[in-house]
Formats: structure tokens, sequence, C-alpha cells
């Protein structure tokens, strides 16, 4: 089992990476959130954190992470172009320490957020069918 992320895997440097969330006052509307909104920017941190709390057999929609985490940071909304981005960059560390011999059950489990038919599983470097079985096995 892989302990620690190597130079060389950069999605997992890229989760890891210092950054600090924000609260930003929309001046203008954006990605049908309205103007004068308060919006949650998190980080990849923040992402994968939250899908680790997902328990096993349950699953989660990105928009009820966004609602969830938006009121917690007593924010009306979080940004979805950022939180796609960062559930992106927990997805593919996950994927990373998978190839390096992690178990499935010792990483961020996206599957339980990330749908097997949706855009950003289809950038993943597995099979969207890994997910749709994932589920099925936790379900059980």
């Amino acid at each position: 089992m892989k302990t620690s992320a190597l130079p060389s895997d950069p999605w997992t440097t890229k989760l890891n990476a210092k950054k600090l969330p924000k609260r930003v006052k929309l001046d203008k509307d954006f990605a049908g959130i309205k103007a004068g909104s308060m919006l949650f920017v998190g980080t990849p941190q923040i992402i994968d954190a939250y899908v680790r709390k997902v328990p096993v057999g349950e699953t989660r929609t990105i928009e009820r992470m966004r609602r969830e985490l938006a009121r917690k940071n007593d924010c009306d909304a979080t940004c979805p172009v950022s939180t796609a981005i960062f559930l992106r960059i927990s997805a593919q560390a996950a994927i990373e320490q998978m190839n390096a011999g992690t178990s499935a059950s010792d990483v961020s489990p996206f599957w339980r957020v990330i749908d097997a038919q949706s855009t950003i599983a289809g950038k993943l470097p597995i099979d969207s069918q890994w997910i749709a079985h994932q589920r099925d096995i936790e379900a059980s």
C-alpha cells in the first residue's frame, strides 16, 4: 500500500496543494446563480473531505453536495465550476493511488458522488462502468 504521494503523482499533488476557501458576493449572474448571492468556493481538500464522509452504500448528487457545502459555509450557493474541477481532482488522485496499489477502500470514494453517466466520469481514466460496479457492490 502506498502511504505518501510521489512527486510524479500530479493529481495527488493538486489535491494536496494549499489553497484557501473563499466566499464571494456575486456582482452579476453566474452559472444560474443570481447577482448578490454569496458564493462559496471550496478547495480540493474540502471536496475530498466531503466525499470521504459519504457513508458506504449511499450516494450524493453533486447538486446536494453543493447545497450542503453552501449551507455549512453560510452562503447561498457553491461554485459549480470549481466544485466540478475539485471533484475531478479528488477522483483522479484516488485513481492514481489505486494504480499505485492502494485498496479502493482506502481512497476517497468518488463513485459515491460521481455518477457513471456524468460528464466527469467520462473524463476519468477508468471505464465508467467501474463506478456503477462499485455502487452495486456497496449497495449489497
